[in-house]
């Protein structure tokens, strides 16, 4: 070991500052970020309890409900329109029985007919498992986008002529999405539970239903932990038409 003295340069001193006060500077110089960005977010309101600054969720319900409010408008106003349109289209008998096959086929007019309803809803708060089953994982205990689908898929494979989610009816370009736990559904937010209605042959429907794997799968959540299913078959039921927009929208490059 040698010594200072006998070294070529001396000792090389490095100088630590005390973590203890780093740490210290460090969280009041956060602290003091956080009060002045605080107070320009706020503007002198009390931002916990200003009835101005909605939840997210509030901001989705409300715009749910202006788009059921816009569909109204949009049917009421397509109605006057159709009207207007055949009074003197000049258009022959077969054509005007061809179109209104058209209209049927594409879901924009009503539905009236024999019908299977089916009821899917999200598990009890307090569900626990069936002798025999592992304990539930949260997902197990809600119904997901795939459950939907099924149903949708196998009455369409049964015959359906026509189907309706909740309150709107399904047309070729209506695409069933779940986010959570909540339906997002051509502009609109609907909770569980979920009521699919599809006018046809009841038999073929519910045989449809019996034959879908998927809805067999779902079944067996349902004697495990309790999700909600029930069918029921009704004489009559009219459909209303889908009174959205129909116009296609997709992505262009950019020139």
């Amino acid at each position: 070991m040698s010594n200072s003295a006998d070294s070529p340069q001396g000792p090389v001193r490095r100088t630590f500052r005390h973590p203890i006060r780093v740490l210290t500077a460090a969280v009041f110089a956060l602290a003091g970020l956080i009060f002045v960005t605080s107070a320009n977010t706020a503007k002198g309101t009390n931002i916990r309890t200003d009835s101005s600054l909605l939840k997210l969720s509030d901001l989705i319900q409300q715009r749910s409900g202006k788009n059921a409010q816009l569909d109204e408008t949009n049917a009421s106003v397509r109605e006057d329109i159709d009207t207007l349109a055949r009074r003197d289209d000049g258009s022959t008998k077969a054509e005007d029985a061809r179109l209104k096959e058209l209209e049927q086929a594409t879901g924009t007019t009503k539905l009236t007919g024999r019908s299977v309803a089916v009821t899917l809803d999200d598990a009890p708060p307090n569900a626990t498992a069936s002798p025999g089953y592992p304990d539930p994982q949260p997902n197990d205990l809600v119904i997901h986008q795939q459950d939907l689908q099924a149903v949708v898929n196998a009455l369409w494979q049964g015959g359906a002529q026509g189907i309706q989610v909740m309150d709107q009816r399904l047309i070729s370009t209506s695409a069933v999405r779940c986010v959570g736990n909540t339906l997002i559904l051509q502009g609109r937010v609907y909770s569980p539970p979920y009521k699919i209605t599809a006018v046809g042959d009841p038999a073929k429907l519910k045989q449809a239903l019996d034959d879908s794997p998927a809805i067999s799968n779902y079944l067996l959540y349902v004697k495990a932990y309790g999700l909600g299913w029930k069918v029921d078959e009704h004489e009559a039921v009219t459909l209303p038409g889908y009174s959205g927009t129909v116009d296609l929208h997709y992505a262009e490059p950019v020139k």
